[in-house]
């Protein structure tokens, strides 16, 4: 039997939301399901809540409001934080990636966050 995760899209304003909301979706209140891009894509391979035949499928329930809330905007405020923990070898693509952000330009956080579980996970991603 195919278990749904929903992933309430209206309460996600940023990053940091996102990840309550889907840590409670499959974990409950105050559940884990990743904190970073990387954590994501090891939970989807199982063992951290979700059953271990893959079986199971996220609804994204009012994707678009979401999409916004994690826009360029908010992409650009992450690389800001990310660029001052960054190693300096690594600080110039970074400056190149929030660059493009402040332009409007360049892959979203909600983009990246679609792709990772749509590629990562066994289960099925639902844009509601």
């Amino acid at each position: 039997m195919t278990v749904t995760y929903v992933i309430d899209g209206s309460r996600v304003t940023g990053l940091e939301q996102f990840w309550e909301v889907i840590g409670e979706a499959v974990n409950g209140p105050g559940g884990y399901f990743g904190r970073n891009f990387d954590a994501l894509a090891d939970c989807l391979h199982g063992g951290m809540g979700t059953p271990d035949d893959g079986d199971f499928v996220f609804e994204w329930r009012d994707h678009a409001l979401s999409a916004r809330a994690l826009g360029h905007e908010e992409t650009a405020r992450q690389l800001r934080r990310s660029l001052d923990r960054a190693h300096p070898s690594n600080r110039a693509a970074l400056r190149r990636r929030l660059d493009e952000a402040l332009a409007g330009r360049g892959p979203t956080l909600f983009e990246q966050l679609v792709e990772i579980l749509r590629n990562d996970g066994p289960g099925v991603l639902r844009l509601l």
